[in-house]
């Protein structure tokens, strides 16, 4: 079961529905994601145990399962080989040698929910920077109350040769064009056993042929889930959700740099598969603004 966000057959609008195998019900008297992610964890799971008799999801248009206020946010340098990744390509390796083992964790708003594309649209590289890779990454998904509700698969792209020229480029290197992309579907916490034992494997493939792959698992996650969202609502309030990417422990060697046309693929192990083609620059990206002034994302 996935929760999901899809454009109405009936009118067009999107609504939040629930997916099981091969369809999707609406969620009766839940208009947006928004107010999905409202609920306390106990009312969001009566509601989804409500839907009722589903449709064919074959030739619905599925959209990033965020809307209103909801924001995502990243954690960073939370697996050793982000750390060591890190540290290999900036000028300033001690800082992140110190935010691994440090009590306050990496945080950083990675895009509102409009600016996020879904499984299927392209992601993005920044044309100034050369040297951009996928960060494959499992999300998590808290309401508004700061409860961990659901988890998701995120790629977190990133410039690595703005990053590493200087750690106060993080900004821009993270948030750009086609920067997140997020799986279509939520799955609900409560069918995921042990999210600290999933396995995550990202493949790259270009003209064609592999040219890239590798594997982790959260077990190797140095941060607890529920530590990282309170560490995020201590300051904030995320009145329609927010979703929290927990790192990476993915990061291609530095001789590896993503190209246009690559297709990446993200799979993590009982939450879901991400798919999605990289684009150069912000011109493939103006639908995510034109869609959002039409009511359409």
């Amino acid at each position: 079961m996935h929760l999901v966000r899809y454009l109405s057959p009936v009118d067009g609008r999107p609504i939040p529905g629930v997916r099981t195998g091969d369809t999707v019900a609406s969620l009766a008297g839940i208009n947006t994601f928004a107010e999905l992610l409202q609920l306390s964890l106990e009312d969001l799971r009566a509601a989804v145990g409500k839907v009722g008799e589903g449709e064919p999801a074959e030739g619905l248009k599925f959209l990033p399962p965020l809307d209103g206020r909801g924001e995502v946010w990243c954690a960073g340098v939370t697996y050793e080989r982000s750390r060591g990744a890190r540290m290999e390509e900036s000028t300033e390796q001690s800082v992140y040698d110190k935010v691994y083992s440090a009590d306050r964790p990496e945080l950083f708003q990675k895009a509102p929910a409009w600016r996020v594309v879904v499984d299927g649209e392209p992601v993005g590289i920044r044309s100034d920077s050369g040297h951009d890779v996928p960060e494959p990454e499992l999300a998590v998904v808290a309401n508004s109350h700061g409860q961990i509700v659901g988890f998701t698969v995120c790629n977190d792209m990133s410039s690595r040769s703005i990053e590493g020229v200087n750690p106060l480029y993080v900004p821009q290197a993270k948030l750009f064009a086609g920067g997140c992309a997020l799986a279509s579907g939520i799955r609900p916490a409560w069918e995921v056993s042990d999210p600290k034992n999933l396995g995550i494997r990202l493949v790259i493939e270009r003209d064609g042929a592999e040219v890239f792959s590798d594997t982790t698992s959260t077990a190797k996650l140095v941060r607890e889930l529920q530590d990282l969202i309170d560490v995020l609502f201590l300051p904030n309030d995320f009145p329609d959700g927010v979703i929290l990417a927990t790192g990476t422990g993915i990061v291609p060697e530095l001789d590896f740099a993503l190209a246009e046309g690559d297709v990446i693929t993200i799979t993590i192990d009982e939450v879901g598969t991400l798919t999605n083609t990289v684009a150069v620059g912000r011109e493939p990206f103006a639908f995510l603004a034109t869609d959002n002034l039409e009511g359409i994302r």
